[in-house]
C-alpha cells in the first residue's frame, strides 16, 4: 500500500476528519507510522507520533508536551477500512482506549461509550465483540510486559 490518505472516524460524537496535517513516516502492509500535531491542543498535549497496527486493530500513540517530554502512551482500539480507488484509509475509533503512563500505570477508559453506542444502535453486537477482543489482545501484550514491542515503532 502506498502512503494512503488518512481519515479518523469517530462514533461518539459522529464525525469523519481528514488527517491532512499528519505526516506518514513509514508505511507497509502491517504498520503505518505518523507524526502529528494535536488537532485540538490541550493544556499539556502538543504533538506526537502514532503507529497503526493494521492487522491487530489498534493504534498506539505517543502523546508529548510542547518540549517533547512524554505525557503518556494512548492506545485506541480501531477498525480499518481501505479504499483502493482513492488510496484512502478510514480509521474508525471503536471507543475503548488504554492509557499507559510513564510510570507504567495502565488505565482503561471509555468502556461506557461502548454501551452507549450499542444502546443507540451506533454500533452492532459484532462491532462490540470485535472491540472487546482487540482490547483484550492489547491488554495481554501490555500486562505480559511486552508493550515495548509496540512502542519500538514510534520515535
Amino acid at each position: 500500500m502506498a502512503n494512503p490518505i488518512l481519515y479518523r472516524r469517530r462514533i461518539i460524537p459522529e464525525e469523519c476528519v481528514l488527517l491532512k496535517d499528519d505526516i506518514i513516516l513509514s508505511c507497509d502492509e502491517d504498520h503505518i507510522v505518523t507524526s502529528w500535531h494535536a488537532l485540538h491542543p490541550k493544556k499539556d498535549l502538543h504533538h506526537g507520533s502514532s503507529c497503526y497496527f493494521l492487522k491487530e486493530g489498534f493504534k498506539v500513540s505517543k502523546f508529548c508536551r510542547e518540549n517533547g517530554d512524554l505525557l503518556y502512551w494512548y492506545c485506541d482500539i480501531v477498525d480499518f477500512d481501505f479504499h483502493p480507488s482513492d488510496n484512502s484509509l478510514i480509521v474508525t475509533d471503536l471507543l475503548a482506549d488504554v492509557i499507559v503512563y510513564p510510570d507504567g500505570f495502565v488505565k482503561i477508559v471509555d468502556l461506557d461509550e461502548l454501551v452507549t453506542a450499542l444502546d443507540t444502535r451506533s454500533i452492532g453486537l459484532d462491532t462490540l465483540k470485535s472491540s472487546l477482543l482487540r482490547l483484550d489482545r492489547l491488554l495481554t501484550i501490555i500486562y505480559s510486559g511486552n508493550f515495548d514491542s509496540l512502542k519500538k515503532f514510534i520515535k
